[in-house]
């Protein structure tokens, strides 16, 4: 694949999931009830703050080329250890909500030791933290719900982060300054830092990786590790959200986050993603998941049209990998239209634009002329190949 049509679908991918955003939000402001009114909003953004940690945490594992199915059922399972230390076994908040991100950092760890010291496959070592996790909120909340302390109590202080409520009763939806705070600094480590180029690495080719002298272990550990993390910021958000935490919760909620990721362009086969793609990409399942009950639409018409949506994704994440891995030949008049691009890129740049400009005029003509020949001499070629096969068929038959 030549250069310029690299960046052409480069540049159509960062196009597209931001463009559904808007067509999304569009649609279902036309055709559903209420849904241009600022209550949506709010409700929109409160539903996507501990799917958009989880699904932060989730690209990291899956730009190694790993997966992470425990990280909802962690998320709950913190939040309900942390809720039982608050309220059966006496802690304080903070106290609490440090517990909280203490269980989920584990279970990160966890997933990071069987995962790259074990050997074991990430599905399989996350499918089993999956279990394990929930049994573990089960048992020590002894199959009774949590419940976090309401706004008016002194020690709901953390829902403040998430969402001030003003006198007039007015939702300012905080918790967006500090998804996207996390998404930034995300991206930054992820760009900018030795832990980010080498889980890059990882999900682009790990045996080279390794033969270039990068500890393998260590760094893919440590986007496991982020992963718990990520489920603890989630924990703590959905706790502020939502007050009640129910034993057992919080299956499926993996799904969603990994949805989120592979829509804003993260490749399942690793080495490709970016944080705000995922970010769109998890508004757009917040958005669904919001849209289409004001189109009167039940619970199970959302998660039909969600795997729609998710089928569509990982499609598109096929397509991108098979042009990413497509050999093509240029013909003669591809590599003069390539060569004169960059000679008119060149005169460009040296201010000489009418030189450019009668330039690109020829290339039109001679580039048209010769795709012609082209042409021409493949259906000769075509016609050739099948007047010798017919002559075979007339010999093998007499």
């Amino acid at each position: 694949m030549d250069l310029n049509q690299k960046m052409k679908d480069m540049e159509l991918q960062k196009f597209l999931a931001p463009a559904a955003l808007v067509i999304l939000y569009v649609f279902f402001g036309f055709f559903g009830r209420n849904f241009f009114s600022y209550t949506t909003l709010v409700n929109i953004l409160d539903a996507s703050y501990y799917i958009g940690f989880l699904a932060i945490g989730v690209t990291f594992v899956i730009i190694t080329g790993g997966i992470d199915l425990s990280c909802g059922t962690v998320m709950m399972c913190a939040a309900i250890v942390g809720g039982t230390a608050y309220k059966t076994w006496g802690w304080s908040m903070g106290a609490s909500l440090i517990f909280i991100m203490f269980v989920a950092i584990a279970f990160g760890f966890f997933n990071g030791i069987m995962v790259s010291r074990l050997k074991l496959p990430p599905f399989i070592a996350t499918l089993g933290t999956m279990m394990v996790s929930m049994g573990v909120g089960s048992i020590v909340s002894n199959v009774r719900s949590a419940t976090f302390p309401t706004r008016a109590e002194a020690d709901g202080w953390f829902k403040n982060i998430f969402k001030i409520i003003t006198e007039d009763r007015l939702s300012i939806p905080m918790g967006a300054i500090a998804l996207f705070g996390v998404a930034i600094i995300s991206h930054v480590i992820l760009t900018k830092t030795k832990m980010g180029r080498y889980i890059f690495a990882l999900g682009s080719n790990k045996e080279a990786a390794r033969l270039s002298g990068v500890n393998v272990k260590r760094w893919e550990m440590m986007a496991y590790v982020v992963s718990g993390v990520m489920s603890g910021f989630g924990a703590i958000a959905f706790a502020a959200v939502f007050t009640t935490v129910m034993p057992a919760q919080g299956q499926g909620f993996e799904l969603y986050a990994i949805a989120g990721a592979v829509i804003g362009g993260t490749s399942l086969s690793g080495g490709v993603g970016t944080i705000f793609g995922t970010m769109i990409g998890v508004f757009i399942m917040s958005v669904l998941r919001a849209g289409l009950p004001s189109m009167d639409l039940q619970s199970h018409y959302q998660t039909f049209f969600t795997g729609l949506v998710v089928i569509g994704a990982v499609l598109l994440d096929i397509y991108r990998n098979d042009k990413a891995a497509e050999v093509r030949i240029l013909a003669p008049s591809d590599i003069y239209k390539e060569n004169t691009l960059n000679k008119i890129g060149d005169l460009k740049a040296e201010g000489k634009n009418e030189e450019a400009r009668k330039l690109k005029a020829e290339m039109k003509v001679e580039f048209a002329r010769m795709r012609k020949e082209e042409k021409e001499e493949k259906a000769r070629l075509l016609a050739e190949e099948k007047e010798a096969e017919r002559q075979f068929l007339q010999e093998s038959h007499s």
